[in-house]
């Protein structure tokens, strides 16, 4: 409500409460316009019921309440949210002439995408922790994995997300726009808006850089230490078997971190002046994509999450024949 509150102060200029942005996508001409509306909506019905389906799955079935899959639920429901702030409007956007989005709409977006893509990164980073205690310290894990601790660590996760998207959605409101307001993209992104500015953009920079390296680069230099403890304990497994049993516990994981770093770093690890319409296509790697991928890589080769999958349908399926 603050943040309303603010963006409809600006009133000054362009900035304006009748001020707007143009969201024009990746492409403007009418054919293709179709063939990417079918096709993202495609992606968003199945990156919501599979997202849907990880979440009730987990919810249902008391064997898959362990903090793995307390956490994995919870990534379920960010992807969900994430997918949502940016996708229908993009389908609107194609089916309609008017590719307008308010000033506040624009930055209502923009919060939410930055804040859900920090909570995104900062729940890897927990379930990183986890696997690493489940796998280099197994005697202690029922202790060092308590219910009290996974929901302190979640409500640090929601409470860091939700102060990162505040502080650049607040500064986004102290710059000025103005010529052209297109925006070729799919949504309001940081990167794209402050290429727009006309005004001094030096402390976003700054914040940026600051913020940036605390909220990402430090949960994936704490992954990356996990992972070199969790493949050394693995290395010190006599059996091959065992090996394989253990790391299959945490490959999952670590092929989410991949995708989610490896699509974000496609488009943020750069200079702002080279951001170009290319990067659109990154962009939507790590803002559809992989919210689309989380739920089948996750319950690809998961026995556990195939068989609460399998109950929780049949169960579905059971009660409608009843």
């Amino acid at each position: 409500m603050f943040l309303l509150q603010r963006v409809g102060r600006m009133d000054g200029g362009n900035q304006s409460g009748d001020s707007e942005f143009l969201l024009m996508g990746l492409s403007e001409i009418p054919e293709q316009q179709q063939i990417l509306f079918w096709m993202f909506l495609s992606m968003y019905l199945v990156a919501v019921v599979g997202n849907v389906l990880i979440i009730l799955a987990i919810g249902s079935d008391s064997r898959l309440h362990t903090p793995m899959y307390f956490f994995l639920a919870n990534l379920s429901l960010t992807d969900l949210f994430f997918v949502t702030n940016t996708i229908p409007k993009m389908l609107v956007n194609l089916q309609s002439q008017n590719k307008a989005i308010s000033y506040t709409g624009c930055l209502t977006q923009l919060y939410f995408l930055v804040s859900l893509v920090a909570l995104d990164n900062l729940i890897l980073a927990a379930m990183a922790y986890d696997r690493y205690v489940a796998i280099c310290h197994p005697l202690h894990y029922v202790t060092a994995m308590s219910p009290q601790l996974c929901i302190l660590l979640l409500i640090l996760c929601w409470a860091l997300s939700i102060l990162y998207g505040l502080i650049h959605t607040l500064l986004m409101t102290r710059v000025t726009f103005c010529g052209s307001r297109k925006i070729h993209y799919i949504f309001c992104e940081m990167y794209v808006l402050l290429r727009l500015a006309c005004s001094n953009t030096q402390i976003n920079h700054m914040v940026l850089i600051a913020t940036g390296c605390f909220i990402f680069l430090t949960p994936l230099g704490f992954m990356i230490m996990s992972y070199v403890r969790i493949v050394r304990a693995i290395l010190r497994i006599p059996s091959a078997t065992g090996k394989y049993k253990t790391f299959s516990t945490c490959a999952s994981h670590l092929a989410v971190v991949s995708l989610f770093y490896g699509t974000l770093g496609m488009v943020y690890l750069q200079p702002l002046h080279t951001y170009s319409m290319k990067d659109s296509v990154a962009t939507v790697m790590y803002a559809v994509v992989t919210p689309m991928m989380n739920p089948f890589i996750y319950s690809l080769r998961n026995k556990d999450m195939h068989g609460a999958l399998g109950r929780f349908l049949l169960g579905k399926a059971f009660q409608r024949s009843t």
